[in-house]
């Protein structure tokens, strides 16, 4: 469900909880782009749980790919390098 931003100024966040007894995600347009979407919270806790468990394996097979750094000075190394070559 697509609303304009100007339906929240005038009927309020309490028009938020109207939609999402009729629909799972409400998108709010802002001068006819989509802009802000709003779920309920117990989505919004999931998809966060979905997200950090996303980082976590990426985390874990960088571990495993030995992709990360032991040392400050390396770690230094590979920043400087990457700035020098931007």
């Amino acid at each position: 469900m697509t609303i304009m931003a100007n339906d929240v100024k005038t009927k309020g966040v309490s028009y938020f909880e109207t939609l999402l007894e009729k629909f799972s995600e409400i998108i709010i347009s802002v001068r006819g782009k989509n802009k802000y979407i709003v779920i309920p919270f117990e989505e919004y806790e999931a998809y966060r749980a979905y997200k950090l468990d996303v980082a976590h394996k990426e985390v874990i097979q960088d571990i495993t790919d030995g992709n990360y750094h032991t040392s400050t000075q390396s770690h230094f190394d590979t920043i400087e390098k990457a700035l020098e070559d931007a």
